[in-house]
């Protein structure tokens, strides 16, 4: 099973899908000047810059399928001309589910054999 750090939020004027994985990481990596988890600590320690919000939420939009142009202009309407504090929780979602995964992505066992209802599992010599 594959965890893409893809996650759909009821954002601006609808959902839409972000998604952070290697390339996007970089590519905020390079916008931010700092690596990806210091971006994170920065936005819950409160000492975030104002890109560490536009640009994860641009790159994000990005990896989530929008050209670059249609995320750009989704961040100068929704981030740039919006109180930053409305658009915080967002970036940290989206930051989060590139860095360990979205939240509704199943982890675990979910693929792993039945061993109750497949009889192949059971050992030939067990009733």
């Amino acid at each position: 099973m594959s965890r893409d750090a893809q996650i759909t939020l009821p954002w601006a004027d609808g959902d839409h899908t972000f998604r952070l994985g290697w390339g996007e990481l970089e590519m905020l990596q390079e916008a931010c000047g700092s690596g990806p988890y210091v971006i994170l600590n920065r936005l819950y320690d409160e000492s975030w810059k104002m890109g560490d919000i536009s640009h994860t939420i641009r790159i994000g939009l990005i990896g989530g399928g929008k050209t670059p142009v249609e995320a750009l202009t989704l961040v100068r309407q929704y981030v740039e001309k919006r109180p930053p504090m409305e658009n915080i929780i967002f970036a940290k979602g989206v930051l989060e589910a590139g860095l360990v995964g979205a939240p509704e992505e199943s982890v675990g066992e979910q693929l792993a054999a039945n061993q109750e209802e497949n009889p192949s599992t059971i050992f030939p010599t067990e009733d």
